[in-house]
């Protein structure tokens, strides 16, 4: 089956989506973008994303018609086949409003992280832009040693995100710890909802606040929650029964999220 896009409006196979080689969202990666997973055909969580696609659109001063493209990706949603799948929106500087219904990505626990030194922009911290080049750099070198994803970890040792995902951890007295928001990572929409559904400490962390956990996951629209079995060859438990309880915990508010819209 060949999935669907939207350019602009116009519907058709992704193969023979288009938009021309002058774009600056081709040329400079000047844009933005979404990703959102869809259950049954419907998207999870769309006006937050949209809402998070505003916020980013505002940081890089780009302008777009927010009601023409739910218009638009409520058509696509109409014409798609494909009932469980993801959904890529993308907004370029040439003016493109862009969806795009991809195969699901497949995620299980284990995964292994290794670090990457990464330093975030001041100018686009928490902004998801186009230019996602640093990002997809870090998970190649992450692959070079070895692993299956990044961790990244600024030049003074603090701990960030992977990065497409959020990086959670238990310290020896069960209590779950992510990195604020200010530390330079994204305000994930995942990361919203577990800490809505379980209680999670926020702060400035170092590498050896990780390492020192009994569990570790990472978290996002696409994957869920996804169990930690390594960080730069170091193992834990996998998942451990935190893990699964918050990925449970997640599944079922997803789902009555679902059942309410």
């Amino acid at each position: 089956m060949d999935l669907l896009c939207s350019i602009d409006g116009r519907i058709g196979p992704t193969s023979e989506g288009t938009v021309s080689i002058t774009d600056d969202g081709f040329q400079r990666g000047d844009g933005a973008f979404e990703m959102l997973k869809l259950y049954g055909s419907r998207p999870f969580a769309l006006a937050d994303h949209l809402n998070r696609l505003d916020r980013s659109c505002e940081g890089i001063f780009l302008d777009y018609e927010r009601a023409a493209f739910e218009r638009e990706i409520e058509a696509l949603l109409a014409a798609n086949e494909q009932p469980d799948a993801q959904l890529r929106l993308i907004l370029t500087r040439g003016g493109r409003r862009i969806a795009i219904v991809e195969p699901p990505a497949t995620f299980e626990h284990g995964i292994k992280l290794s670090t990457v030194s990464y330093e975030p922009s001041v100018i686009l911290n928490g902004l998801k832009t186009l230019s996602y080049e640093a990002n997809m750099t870090a998970m190649r070198i992450a692959k070079r040693d070895g692993a299956d994803e990044a961790l990244l970890v600024r030049p003074d040792g603090a701990v960030l995100e992977a990065p497409t995902s959020t990086i959670f951890w238990v310290d020896g007295d069960g209590q779950l710890h992510t990195p604020k928001l200010k530390t330079g990572v994204l305000a994930s929409i995942t990361r919203d909802r577990i800490m809505k559904i379980v209680p999670v400490t926020e702060g400035d962390y170092r590498l050896s606040d990780v390492v020192a956990a009994s569990e570790v996951f990472i978290a996002s629209s696409l994957r869920e929650v996804e169990g930690v079995a390594e960080v730069d060859g170091l193992g834990f438990a996998c998942p451990g029964p935190i893990t699964e309880r918050v990925a449970g915990l997640l599944s079922e508010r997803i789902q009555a999220e679902m059942n309410e819209s």
